[in-house]
């Protein structure tokens, strides 16, 4: 006797049961007709006994399927509870960001999909640092991250399953009182002499360090010291006007009070954006943000890349792996 019945199998023999015409209990199953008597058949080979009696013209419980029929719905009540309390429990997403903004790709994210998923909760919070949240992720205690996917150890990426959503460009935050601040875009090779800040003394977003250092390594540029960074606006303003570096970041933030932020060209950096999450997940949370993602990204280009742009080959390759799947 095996130890395992797949619920579809108890599922069929019910509604046939309640029905007591196996082509009535197949449309209400939405299957085919066939279908279903093959479930049965593999129920009652399962368990060893007959639980129908067919005629041409009828449909009955076996004693077998009398005393079965009470016991499957009861089963089946619980699995269905079971699945409702998995798929209602809140998701909880650590948005990689101790700010936000209307333009970043994460809180539009989390705006569109509670929009298409309103009877859901998301729950996010905002530590920022995919290397941290990678952690978390792996101890259940977070379910979904964004991050640079190729910046993590490659024993945690094997733990982990990811989807691209968006090329980030890159820019430098800086002072409004900066000699390189009065620009609208600024070209790399003028942050010659300039010391660029990437967040190296921040241990929870190493995977971010490793794309300022490749960034810079490339280009001949250098890479600041790595100070204890700030958290939240107001900080942020007081660290850009006490250290002076520029500071590596993405476009679409927030603005900060007494700084500028410019887009880096020549080439135009990118930084690959991923949804990280347990390759086991199923949620109807991580579907809707998944969703919100192909949606935005579809009608503006997120994942198109601009010709002559500078990504690391790491991320290349995880872009174009996503493509062929």
């Amino acid at each position: 006797m095996p130890r395992d019945l797949h619920p579809r199998l108890l599922r069929g023999f019910v509604v046939v049961a309640e029905s007591l015409h196996f082509g009535r209990a197949a449309e209400r199953l939405h299957i085919a007709q066939q279908a279903l008597s093959r479930d049965v058949r593999a129920l009652e080979l399962a368990l060893g006994d007959a639980l129908f009696t067919r005629t041409t013209r009828s449909v009955e419980l076996t004693p077998a399927g009398v005393r079965l029929l009470p016991k499957a719905r009861r089963l089946l009540a619980l699995h269905d509870e079971i699945v409702a309390a998995a798929e209602h429990r809140p998701l909880l997403l650590d948005l990689n960001s101790d700010v936000t903004g209307d333009d970043l790709t994460a809180d539009r994210m989390l705006a569109r999909a509670r929009t298409t998923w309103p009877d859901g909760e998301l729950l996010a919070r905002f530590h920022g640092g995919l290397s941290a949240a990678a952690g978390e992720l792996l101890a259940h205690r977070l379910d979904v991250s964004l991050g640079r996917f190729a910046g993590l150890p490659a024993r945690v990426r094997a733990q982990l399953a990811q989807v691209p959503v968006r090329l980030e460009r890159m820019a430098v935050m800086m002072a409004a009182g900066h000699p390189l601040a009065g620009r609208e875009v600024l070209p790399l090779a003028d942050l010659a002499g300039y010391p660029v800040d990437i967040c190296a003394g921040n241990p929870a977003t190493t995977e971010w360090a490793d794309l300022g250092a490749r960034l810079l390594g490339q280009h001949g540029l250098e890479a600041a010291p790595p100070y204890v960074p700030p958290v939240g606006v107001d900080e942020t303003a007081r660290y850009l006007a006490r250290h002076g570096d520029p500071m590596l970041t993405t476009t679409g933030g927030p603005r900060i009070p007494g700084s500028v932020l410019l887009p880096l060209v020549d080439p135009v950096p990118l930084s690959l954006l991923s949804v990280v999450h347990r390759p086991e997940l199923r949620h109807p949370g991580l579907a809707a943000l998944l969703a919100a993602a192909a949606e935005l990204g579809g009608r503006e280009g997120w994942l198109v890349r601009p010709p002559g742009s500078w990504l690391p080959d790491e991320d290349v390759a995880l872009l174009a792996a996503a493509r062929r799947h």
